[in-house]
């Protein structure tokens, strides 16, 4: 089957968290987001570019997004038909960079083709689970006593997995405390590339810690020193902004940099090389998990339908929809089942429906592109 666009709508949409989310590089009151819409033979197809508002996770913005969506990628679209999600990757291969803003567009082109095919996401992909186990992402807080009050009210709504942000100051001195609460409770840490290979004590202080991993603890261009931490460490160092494709995770995992993998579709540049470094992984016996970025229930499906693949083994961050959001921009609203697990969509593509009135409420700006 070949999609031959029509059109192609982008939207700059923000939207306020239920509570700020601080991390090593900042803190976050609202989210802004691409969403893209990609619409041919009555069939739309959505997608979500993670970028957010500042250049902290990395170099991309919503507004670097809107950008390069607008002038390079969406244009490249126009002219001849799609027949699959490589011809997409294809037609865009040289232009360099912004992972982001394509895996948003990819995205929204699996969501068409899935739809066209009535198949989905986890379907095309090759998903083998109905439910995926899932943990929770928490941010910097105030004190001890608010970051215990805030993991004892997610462990009581059910996650049994929590990542702790940390960084220069507030690491084993955060952790510690959290682990003294919660004896049997899997903690995972993440540091946001905000230590030096010079910290080797620190996480040698964590040790004893029981911790399932040590997430991006150094710069995310330097696998060499990851390579140092990692022999020096009992606790698996996980990488997450060092992998940008899968050749540096064929590369971090042959020179020992790490032995866990986060994988963000949107990071390396779509589900399609997410799959692939899912695939060489699974061959390595490297365990992988999902990363999240905040995402609306748009991209949270499109990760859900990801880590149904085998290979997820450890929980992803894609806590349940109301953990972000007063009101989402999509349905169905994504449940935390008693074990720990969300279900995975079945409906053709990504299995949601967008609520559009909700989606105009948060649009800042909008803009469509014909053929």
């Amino acid at each position: 089957m070949k999609l031959h666009i029509e059109e192609i709508e982008i939207r700059h949409v923000k939207m306020r968290l239920k509570s700020p989310f601080q991390t090593s590089f900042g803190v976050e009151f609202d989210r802004d987001c691409v969403i893209l819409c990609v619409r041919s033979e009555g069939i739309e197809g959505w997608g979500e570019c993670v970028a957010s508002t500042y250049p902290g996770y990395n170099y991309e913005t919503a507004g670097t997004a809107w950008h390069i969506l607008s002038d390079f990628f969406i244009p490249a679209l126009f002219g001849d038909a799609i027949s699959d999600i490589q011809n997409f990757r294809d037609q865009i291969a040289h232009y360099r960079g912004h992972n982001l803003a394509r895996a948003g567009l990819e995205m929204a082109l699996w969501d068409w083709l899935g739809k066209a095919r009535g198949e989905s996401l986890p379907r095309m992909l090759g998903g083998v689970k109905e439910r995926v186990p899932v943990g929770v992402s928490i941010g910097l807080q105030e004190n001890e006593s608010a970051l215990l009050e805030t993991v004892s009210d997610y462990v009581s709504q059910g996650y049994q997995r929590v990542k702790l942000k940390i960084k220069p100051g507030k690491d084993v001195s955060v952790v510690q405390p959290v682990r003294d609460a919660n004896p049997e409770l899997m903690i995972q840490v993440d540091a946001n590339s905000a230590y030096s290979i010079s910290d080797v004590p620190i996480f040698q202080a964590m040790e004893g810690l029981n911790l399932v991993l040590i997430e991006q603890p150094l710069a995310e261009d330097d696998i060499i020193d990851h390579c140092e931490l990692q022999a020096q460490l009992k606790t698996a160092v996980c990488l997450d902004e060092s992998i940008l494709c899968l050749r540096h995770a064929q590369q971090a995992i042959r020179l020992g940099a790490c032995r866990i993998i986060n994988i963000k579709p949107g990071r390396v540049g779509g589900i399609d090389e997410a799959v692939k470094i899912h695939d060489f992984c699974q061959t390595e016996d490297i365990p992988v998990w999902c990363g999240g970025m905040l995402e609306t229930n748009i991209g949270r499906a499109s990760n859900l339908g990801l880590a149904s693949l085998p290979g997820f083994t450890l929980p992803g961050d894609i806590s349940a929809s109301d953990r972000y959001y007063a009101n989402d921009i999509a349905e169905p609203s994504f449940c935390l089942n008693e074990d720990s697990t969300i279900d995975v969509p079945t409906g053709p593509g990504l299995g949601i429906k967008v609520d559009e009135d909700a989606l105009d409420h948060f649009t800042l700006r909008k803009v469509t592109f014909k053929a």
